[in-house]
């Protein structure tokens, strides 16, 4: 409910005790109450605020051309290349007109997510080269890619392009394969090892967060190539923040039994509707005391939880940079700037975060 429907709601409640003779009380919300207009931008005030250095647009896209967020200083990697897909710039017209969709969803035609990829490739300074994909199933997996007597091609991908590896990490330190995890609120986490130049890609949803996926996927590539950590820098890219990240007891339980830090990723938020604040005697209940459906809700801050787990595998601070913008609620003027599998219900493309080395 965005405030011109509030205060219409609001105004038709008043107009009808108005017309019985009565007029309403008021009283104070909690000082936690997030409203809804308020919610996204205490989300920008929240803890992990203090760690985010926001992501760098690549201009507003032209005709034909994709919106790509990058993170500030890796231009200077001229070997490096990456990027974070918004929604605008594609093809697709299934989740609104000309959308970039990259994920091969039942929705939307596979030409036009193909012409889609072609384009944020493009956008982010690839003109040829492999795009690796994987089957993401929401797990601590990774998978290093690399050549098996040339067969690269063949190994992990089916003649329609879609992927066949599963897992939701990806390493590499072969030039002109690009790496690209699909997103669409869980966060996606790029890895650059500058000395060795050997990169990684990581999807981590809650679940993927829960089995540290990112750390596990740095130690592997300390492992394989040899990466220090002062050689890393990561870029944690943009994914529902802990404004809009509602969870239940059960995860707020997953993260307290396996983090110390827990309680700095979860917080309380009284979620307030205008017309009950106004109005709180028209939706008392018989329900007793904490069986109602008026209540706090647990927020879950990912962002943070994926900082903190770089930071346990090595990675300097001052290389790591938060995004910090929520796909759930990011704005590009009027429109909506990312894809949000809970902002719209299921019904939504894919976004990519993508990472690799030019030959």
């Amino acid at each position: 409910m965005d405030w011109v429907e509030s205060s219409e709601a609001i105004a038709q409640v008043d107009d009808l005790l108005a017309s019985v003779g009565l007029e309403h009380g008021s009283r104070k919300t909690l000082g936690g109450t997030w409203q809804d207009g308020e919610r996204c931008q205490k989300g920008k005030g929240s803890r992990a605020a203090v760690s985010t250095s926001p992501g760098r647009d690549m201009g507003q896209p032209k005709r034909g051309q994709a919106g790509v967020v990058v993170a500030p200083g890796w231009e200077k990697y001229a070997w490096l290349r990456h990027g974070f897909s918004a929604r605008a710039g594609g093809v697709s017209t299934i989740y609104g007109e000309g959308e970039l969709n990259l994920g091969w969803t039942k929705e939307d035609e596979p030409g036009n997510v193909a012409e889609n990829r072609m384009r944020f490739l493009k956008a982010i300074g690839v003109q040829a080269g492999k795009l690796v994909t994987l089957r993401q199933f929401h797990s601590g997996m990774v998978r290093i890619v690399e050549t098996e007597d040339g067969a690269l091609e063949g190994r992990l991908e089916t003649t329609e392009g879609r992927a066949v590896l599963r897992g939701d990490g990806m390493m590499t330190n072969l030039p002109g394969v690009m790496l690209g995890v699909q997103v669409a609120d869980c966060v996606p986490v790029l890895v650059a090892d500058v000395r060795r130049r050997a990169v990684a890609a990581f999807h981590a949803g809650w679940r993927g967060t829960l089995a540290r996926i990112v750390e596990r996927g740095i130690g592997r590539m300390r492992l394989r190539y040899g990466s220090r950590p002062q050689d890393l820098i990561a870029v944690v890219g943009p994914a529902i923040g802990p404004c809009c990240y509602s969870v239940g007891e059960e995860v707020r339980f997953e993260f307290e039994s396996q983090f110390a830090y827990a309680p700095e990723l979860l917080t309380e938020v009284y979620d307030s509707d205008p017309v009950r604040d106004k109005y709180p005697l028209l939706f008392l209940t018989a329900r007793a005391p904490g069986h109602s459906n008026i209540g706090p809700q647990i927020h879950l801050d990912l962002w943070e939880a994926n900082r903190r787990q770089l930071l346990d595998a090595g990675v300097l601070a001052k290389r790591i940079t938060v995004v910090g913008e929520c796909t759930a609620c990011s704005r590009a003027g009027a429109a909506l700037k990312y894809f949000s599998h809970r902002g719209e219900s299921g019904f939504a493309g894919r976004m990519m975060g993508v990472i690799g080395a030019t030959k």
